[in-house]
This record gives structure tokens, sequence and C-alpha cells, in this order.
């Protein structure tokens, strides 16, 4: 699609993949190869599975497994005030003109911009529904637009761009004039779950005080090692004032995070014919390429792999059952399914128990939630008076709101922590119980199909799990549950906290604001309070599905392949001779396919020369 120059025909306008940043191509292309390679070793542990009998593993390892690996895509998130130039630099990023210009702080609703043959937008409503709308109309979700932009989740827009052709879902955030009013789904949500977060300063005001508290509170915690700085509208200034600007910035930012990489850009440039080299664009384009292919792409690929090794596992234990059971007769391989059917059935009083107890455990969780809540919100109405005589008239529109979130958020990153807290200690009873039945079954498996059977050995798979429970035994709950509780809590509780701020205390002042602002709070609180139990309901939801199927995984996995066993030897369709041959045929096959995928995985983390953009600091395109 790309000129020599970098250039997308007659527009002007650079494309990634142009002869000019054939680099940053290569680099995704290399990922893809990789990621063939993975999907491609996978699916041959996934015909192993299909032969030895064991269709569930199959299943799962197509669903979860390979389809997942085939489905993602890098989340490029872009953060900024208002006024820096958002709009234009998403434009710069897709090409063309694409968004509307001017978007106000107040109007503006979430962009996804995803890839597609042609322009197509679609809005995702906060209640769930999803309503496809005239590409025209995504204007309507700027200034002067009609949509009720508060009912709406986001606007998922459908573009033709070369940059999300590279399976790149880019994000672009409503611009506010104080990033400490930024909507909390997107601080706590889009921004944990990016691959990289693309943060806009502005040439005219490096770093302002507002972003510098956002930066340190909300933002460096969780997304230090993905941040990306980009100095906007870089053409403004001379080539003195852009040495001074960029040695500013470096010396600021690296106040806050170690060795910042910087990027001065004009998107302006990158949208005229002829200047695309001039921008700073195509470097910026290079340096993200380079990092979502290789930092970001080989953790996607890692736990693809680990996954795949801990398939190889449960497949080597049905070869094992598979091989016990053509070594039978019929009629006892008959008996033992049956037994193995029995065994089963008794075995559904314990899975029974361990889950009333994650029901009663969970019940308790919630009460005490909800009762810190209401303690919560009897102490904060008890300071709203003086918190409200003490601020000046001029402030108390944007201070009592400023006062209430951050209240409510360092209330809720406190409970989300003991609540974490508990689930984690529920998790853990829970699975050292399941962990002792499995082995209990393990051994009465082994009995059933005669002898002991080394490799039934039962152990607690991750690639069981989905990520609320691989999340506990890998690093932890409390991390995760702090961001998902605090981006709920914030979430629901926005609308209603902003009603101090939309024309009543401007209009009432003092007196009215007491009257209103706990009221408000309330009401945020039922709000809250259901949420707590959605999140907490959620958990022990995931967490009880896995008991249930943990409980059954040994006799089923082995049920499955024992029963395809029998239907072969009742068909006639193997001699014994033969279906030993192809018992060992699939050891083999297993073993081959357990290390190459153990080789994908040690080639991942080889030393690699770190790449990094070097240019003078005097160029629009200097990147540090």
């Amino acid at each position: 699609m790309g000129s020599t120059n970098g250039v997308n025909g007659a527009s002007g306008v650079y494309v990634l993949g142009g002869a000019e940043r054939g680099e940053g191509k290569a680099m995704l292309d290399a990922f893809r190869d990789k990621k063939s390679e993975v999907t491609q070793a996978l699916a041959e542990l996934s015909g192993v599975a299909e032969d030895v009998g064991a269709k569930t593993l199959k299943e799962r390892i197509e669903k979860d497994l390979v389809r997942k690996l085939e489905e993602d895509r890098f989340h490029l998130v872009v953060v900024g005030e208002f006024n820096h130039g958002k709009s234009t630099f998403v434009n710069a990023l897709l090409g063309e003109s694409v968004l509307p210009v001017g978007v106000t702080p107040t109007t503006a609703a979430i962009h996804h911009l995803k890839y597609a043959e042609t322009p197509e937008a679609t809005v995702q409503y906060a209640s769930g529904r999803r309503e496809s709308i005239p590409f025209g109309d995504t204007r309507n979700f700027a200034v002067g637009g009609s949509a009720h932009v508060e009912e709406v989740d986001f606007l998922e827009v459908g573009y033709p761009a070369q940059l999300l052709k590279e399976r790149i879902l880019l994000v672009d955030t409503p611009g506010v004039n104080d990033l400490s009013l930024q909507r909390a789904d997107i601080t706590y949500s889009y921004i944990p779950r990016a691959d990289a977060v693309l943060f806009l300063l502005d040439a005219g005001q490096i770093l302002k005080e507002s972003e510098r508290v956002f930066l340190q509170e909300k933002l460096l915690a969780a997304s230090r090692d993905k941040i990306v700085f980009v100095i906007t509208k870089w053409d403004i200034l001379n080539d003195d004032e852009r040495k001074e600007a960029l040695a500013y910035a470096k010396l600021q930012l690296g106040r806050l995070v170690t060795d910042p990489i910087v990027f001065p850009v004009s998107s302006e440039m990158a949208l005229q014919g002829g200047r695309v080299a001039e921008s700073g664009m195509p470097e910026l384009l290079t340096h993200l390429t380079h990092f979502l292919a290789e930092e970001r792409g080989r953790i996607l690929l890692d736990n693809a792999l680990g996954e795949g090794l801990n398939v190889a596992t449960l497949l080597g234990r049905g070869v094992d059952a598979r091989r016990r059971a053509v070594a039978m007769k019929v009629e006892e391989l008959d008996r033992r399914i049956k037994a193995l059917e029995q065994d089963l059935a008794g075995q559904a009083m314990t899975i029974e128990q361990r889950r009333q107890k994650i029901r009663e455990d969970v019940t308790g969780i919630k009460v005490g939630a909800r009762k810190d809540l209401d303690r919560f919100v009897d102490d904060i109405i008890k300071q709203i008076p003086n918190v409200i005589d003490s601020a000046k008239s001029d402030d108390l529109k944007s201070y009592l709101p400023a006062f209430l979130e951050d209240t409510f958020r360092q209330w809720a990153e406190t409970e989300a922590k003991d609540i974490a807290a508990q689930l984690e200690s529920l998790a853990e009873k829970t699975i050292a119980l399941v962990r002792e039945d499995a082995h209990d079954a393990t051994k009465r498996v082994s009995e059933k199909l005669g002898g002991e059977v080394k490799r039934l050995d039962v152990q607690i798979d991750t690639f069981k799990y989905d990520m609320g429970i691989a999340a506990l035994i890998t690093v932890g709950l409390g991390v995760m549950f702090v961001n998902l509780l605090v981006g709920g809590l914030l979430t629901v509780a926005a609308p209603i906290l902003a009603l101090v701020v939309k024309g009543r205390v401007e209009e009432e002042y003092r007196k009215k604001a007491k009257e209103i602002a706990p009221e408000v709070l309330k009401q945020a609180a039922t709000k809250v309070g259901p949420k707590l139990d959605q999140m907490i309901d959620e958990f022990a939801a995931k967490l009880d599905a896995w008991v249930l199927s943990a409980g059954e995984e040994l006799h089923r996995e082995v049920l499955e392949v024992l029963h395809a066993t029998q239907t072969a030897r009742a068909g006639g369709a193997e001699d014994d001779a033969k279906a030993i041959a192809h018992v060992e045929e699939l050891a083999v096959r297993l073993d081959k396919g357990q290390k190459r995928v153990e080789e994908l995985r040690t080639a991942l983390w080889l030393p690699r020369d770190k790449v990094r953009v070097e240019v003078s600091s005097g160029a629009a395109g200097d990147g540090v």
C-alpha cells in the first residue's frame, strides 16, 4: 500500500508498512509467523487429543487456546487532556481524518477503533444493547451532537486503516480539562488491560501539574512499563525551543519514570502530503510495532505455550489410560467403566459440600462489605459540612465532587484489598480441599483401572481456570480485584456524584450543598452496594464452576478415553496388536508435540539486542 517514500498514494499520508518503515512491518510479520508456529503446535496437541478420545480436552485446546490466540488484538489506549490535539493525533495514527476534531471534554464518548473493510459504526450502550448507525453519524457523539452520550458505554468504529489491520484496537478516550476528572472506567479498566498507553503532552505547556498528579496517583502504579509519552504540536516550536522543550520533558518525566520514552510529533504535518518524514510519526509507529510485537507479543505467546504444556500433561494421562484399556478384555473394560461411573456418582455429595461451603462464606463476605459501605457513608456525611464550609465559594463546585471522588476511591481501594484477602483465603482453602479430593479420586481410578497408574496424579491445572482463578494462584488476587472493584465502584457512582456539579451547587452554594451532598452520597451508595455484591458473586461463580469441573475432571477425562476405546474394540475397528501400536504412536506424537511446545517457549526468551530509536533533539521525530 505504501510508496517508496512511506506515503500513501496521492493523499501523502504515512501508513504502517510503507517501505520507509519496512523494519516495523518485519517485526509484526515475525510475530505473526511465531504465532502461526504456536497455533500449529497447539493444533498438533489437539490432534492427539482427538485420536486418544479426549473430546472435551480437544474442545478446550481449540476454544481456550487456539481461538483465543487467533482472536487476540493489541490494545492501544490514547490518553490526554482536552486541547492537546488528541483527535488530530488519532487521525494521524490512522492515516487520514476519521474522527472529528474539536470534541469538548463533556460530550465525547470513548471510541473503539478496529479494522473493517468499509467504514462502519456501532453504539454499545451501558445496558448492553448494541445499535449499528451510519458512519457519518459518529460525529453526533462530538460537540453539539444529539446522541445521549451519558447512556453510551462506547462507540465502536470500523475503518480500513493500515494500523488497525495489524490487529490493533485503538481506544480513544475523551479529553478532559483535568485528567483527575477522567472517567473512572478508563483509569481502572481500559488502562490496566492496555498493551501500550500513549500519554499526550502539549508542546506549548509540557507536563502540567494536573498531568503530573494523574500520572503519580492513577497511572504509573499499574502501567509504568507500557507508557509512551507523545509531545504533540511539535511544529509550533522552532529548533531552539524544541531542544529546550525536549530537555525539560526528559528532566520532569525522569523524576516520575526511569528512562521515559518520549516522541515529539506533529500530527498536522503527518496528515500533509510531503511532510510525513518530518512529523515524527514514522519513528513513533516504528517504536510501537517493536514494542507490541517483541514485548507484549512474547507475553501473549508465552501464556499460550505455558497452557499448552499443561495440555500435554493432561494428554499424557489420557494416553496412559488408553494404553491400560487396550490391554484389557472387552468384558473387563466394560466392568471397570461401570465402576468408574459409579464412583463418579458417589463423588457428587463431596462436590456439593464444597460448593455449599463457598455459598455460605460468600454470603458472609457480602454482608460484611455492605456494613462497611454503610459505615463509610455515615462517616463522610458527618464530614461534609466542614468540607463545604472550608472551601472557597468559587472553588466549591470543583472541590466538593473532587473530595467525594477521592474519598470514595480511597475507601474502595481499602475495601477491595480486604474483600480480596477474604476471597483469596476462601479460594485457597477450597483448592486445598479439592486437591485432597482429587488425590483420593486418583487412587480409586488407579484401582479401578488395575494397578498403579503413575501419570494419573492429578494437579490443579491453570489451564482449567479462567483468569479469576489463575491470577489467584500465580500473582495473588489483591491487585486484580482492586482494579475491578475500584473501577466498578467509581463507574457506577460517578453519575450520581456528578449531581453535585451540575447546577445545584453552582446556584445555591453552601446551604443547599449541605442538604444535597449527603443525599447524593446515599444515592451513590445504593448504586455501589449491588455492584459490590455482583463482583463478589462473579468471583464466587468462577470458583464454584471450577470446583464442579475439577471435582469431575479425572473421572470425566479418563471415562472419555475408555469409552472411545470401548467403542473401537466393540466395533472391531482394531485388533489387539494394532490397538497397542496405535497407543504407542500416540505416545510418540505427544512426546514430539510437547517437546515442540517447550522449544517454542524457550526460543521466545532468547537474548535479543534491544532496538532503540536514536535521533537528534532538533528534529520533529526525536524519540528518547
